[in-house]
């Protein structure tokens, strides 16, 4: 595409590095950033450990890569994709886009615009990331402009991906607008969404998965009350799920950096502004404590089945926050093993997928070898990966005793193909 604009992504992980390479295919001279030197030293060697790009196109695609702020010297469209976490009071942790905000003003030169991809309340863009980039730059507010384009990366998802979703566009005035959408246009074959102000642009992003937290919620006090009620709730949900607009969701952990996260940025601002959501909060309640709740479940398992519960050997298979990804964020495996150390077990932990430097670094845990696994009091299936769907019963016998437990927390196994004599539940 013949453009004068010059675009640099800050943040490459599983939102930027895909953005980058598609605005590699359009424009020349592209630009990716990150503060991780190990990362781009990663992504020189076209070695991607998030697995969202193709390895083939990484290698030969003509992005520079840099951890050097120093060396970037033309940029006119920054495109902002850092992380938003929270902190352990469940509050946003605006850090990230603190620090990305300062690095970008020191870059920045008249006329150039700034577009935020990363998840914020409404408000951010405007009221604080703008005041960084003016004081850093030492622009005037009319010097550069500002625009907010809401991420919609589902993580180890190939069918709904950056170029196939519709992209929200927002621009602080009608000219920005159209150059944001301009840009945008260029590497998303399914089109761009014109939001007609900022603000409502990032209430749109949060409230996707502020929405998708909140049927999943349902979905978990459902499994609650069937689970007392000794009804499997997946038998449930297929039977209501023969009515035509019944929404298809399912029971399970909430994690990762989007549905877990997101809620309390809504929440926060709104408290801020005299209102305390109720319906929001009490869902992300029901969510985060679904974790614990395995693990409680899992002691009564153990109790039923007359082993004693200090000592019990418990495997977990899976500990990213979704399946058949590397991403640690925000997982709620964690929480199950929280629980289940407060009665004294000390779970064996597997997983294909994650980095044992990152388990370790990030929640202080070690994962074991499958080899381990064996003659298990309980086997929890608590993250569906591929590899572990491929346990056939046979499989499942090698890990767990005869009399053993299998906990399913995704209802993903067929349970009449497992062993007989092993208790088998299920959320």
């Amino acid at each position: 595409m013949k453009s004068n604009e010059k675009i640099v992504v800050v943040g490459l992980g599983y939102v930027g590095l895909p953005v980058a390479l598609a605005f590699a295919r359009q424009f020349e001279g592209v630009v990716g950033f990150d503060i991780s030197q190990r990362r781009i030293d990663e992504l020189v060697k076209g070695i991607d450990r998030t697995n969202e790009v193709d390895p083939a196109e990484l290698k030969r695609s003509t992005i520079r890569f840099t951890a050097d702020p120093a060396t970037i010297t033309d940029g006119t469209f920054f495109v902002v994709t850092v992380p938003t976490p929270i902190d352990e009071n469940r509050q946003p942790d605006l850090t990230p886009v603190v620090k990305a905000s300062e690095s970008v003003g020191k870059l920045l030169k008249p006329g150039a615009i700034v577009v935020y991809e990363s998840t914020v309340y409404p408000g951010v863009t405007e009221d604080i990331c703008a005041p960084i980039l003016q004081r850093v730059s030492g622009l005037s507010r009319d010097q550069f402009r500002l625009g907010y384009s809401p991420e919609r990366i589902n993580p180890g998802d190939k069918q709904h991906t950056l170029e196939t979703t519709t992209k929200v566009v927002s621009g602080e005035d009608a000219e920005t607008l159209e150059r944001v959408a301009k840009a945008y246009e260029a590497i998303i074959p399914a089109g761009v969404h014109r939001a007609p102000s900022i603000k409502v642009a990032e209430a749109a992003k949060v409230i996707e998965n502020t929405q998708r937290d909140l049927n999943i919620a349902l979905m978990n006090e459902l499994a609650l009350i069937f689970d007392r009620l000794g009804i499997r709730t997946r038998d449930v949900l297929e039977a209501a799920g023969t009515k035509w607009n019944f929404l298809k969701f399912q029971p399970g952990l909430v994690g990762g950096h989007c549905i877990g996260v997101d809620p309390y940025y809504l929440t926060s601002k709104a408290q801020s502004v005299g209102y305390h959501p109720e319906v929001i909060l009490a869902g992300r309640r029901i969510n985060d404590g679904m974790g614990a709740y395995i693990a409680q479940r899992t002691v009564k398992l153990l109790i039923g089945a007359g082993v004693a519960v200090k000592g019990a050997k418990v495997g977990i298979l899976g500990l990213t926050f979704k399946e058949n990804v590397p991403d640690l964020r925000n997982s709620r495996v964690p929480d199950i093993i929280a629980e289940l150390k407060q009665f004294g077990v000390e779970p064996l932990i597997h997983d294909p997928r994650a980095e044992a430097e990152e388990a370790q670094h990030e929640y202080g845990l070690e994962l074991s070898s499958l080899e381990k696994f064996r003659d298990l009091d309980v086997l929890i299936l608590a993250v569906a990966h591929r590899e572990y769907l491929e346990l056939s019963g046979p499989a499942i016998s090698r890990h767990v005793r005869d009399g053993g437990i299998v906990v399913d927390v995704k209802s993903a196994l067929d349970a009449s193909k497992l062993p007989r004599g092993l208790t088998y539940w299920c959320l």
